[in-house]
């Protein structure tokens, strides 16, 4: 079971450092591209804000958003909004989201998120911090991936890892860091590919931030990951 209560300090701590840096900020700023195509800076604010309060809905049992078309709806709305707008809205649902996480609750219960995928109650908090760490390093304000804690980066691609595990369209592959070893794509006794890199890297490939141009592959070329 994860630690949700120790994942619940690293959001706050992840949310605290993303605030900081966001306030160097100013309403220009806010309008101008990050680094997910179409999206400006002020589109990653606020989906960091609606996202706090749709995790909020799921761990209070209901519906993680009204809609597809409703979330993206909010985020068009937010967007905009000046800088002062974001930081409070981020910096609010944020304390939402711990205000439930301090709540009693049975932390082994299953719970539902987006498009009927289900999970531990336990682990809503670890998908948090992704968000907020993530889409820190996609606002492009000198939060890298060679920035994010260690831990962060060896629980996300270990995650990573797992999802693509069984995936028929990824071969079976072996990732390394030098140290530390995973496997994924499809199952086999034996890997076909070995992607080697620095964790920044692997994990800058495998969360679709980076192209995977500094890693090392063996055994074929580097797999075709799919869409997260």
């Amino acid at each position: 079971m994860m630690d949700h209560a120790h994942d619940l300090a690293s959001v706050r701590d992840a949310t605290d450092r993303l605030l900081t840096a966001v306030g160097k900020l100013d309403n220009a700023s806010v309008t101008e591209s990050s680094r997910l195509p179409g999206w400006s800076r002020g589109h990653v604010l606020a989906h960091l804000a609606r996202n706090a309060d749709a995790l909020v809905n799921v761990l209070e049992g209901r519906p993680m958003y009204v809609s597809g078309q409703a979330r993206d709806a909010d985020i068009e709305r937010d967007a905009p909004r000046p800088l002062d707008a974001q930081l409070t809205d981020v910096r609010e649902s944020a304390a939402r989201f711990q205000d439930v996480g301090a709540a009693p609750a049975d932390w082994s219960r299953t719970v539902e998120l987006r498009n009927g995928v289900t999970d531990s109650a336990s682990r809503v908090p670890f998908r948090r911090w992704v968000e907020v760490e993530l889409h820190h390093v996609d606002l492009g304000i000198g939060y890298e991936l060679e920035d994010l804690p260690a831990e962060f980066t060896e629980r996300e691609t270990d995650f990573l890892a797992a999802r693509f595990a069984g995936h028929p369209e990824v071969p079976p592959t072996r990732l390394t860091d030098g140290t530390r070893a995973w496997r994924t794509g499809r199952e086999a006794a034996a890997a076909e590919v070995t992607v080697t890199g620095r964790p920044a890297d692997l994990l800058g490939w495998l969360a679709g931030r980076r192209a995977g141009s500094a890693l090392t592959v063996e055994g074929g070329a580097l797999p075709t990951l799919p869409p997260l």
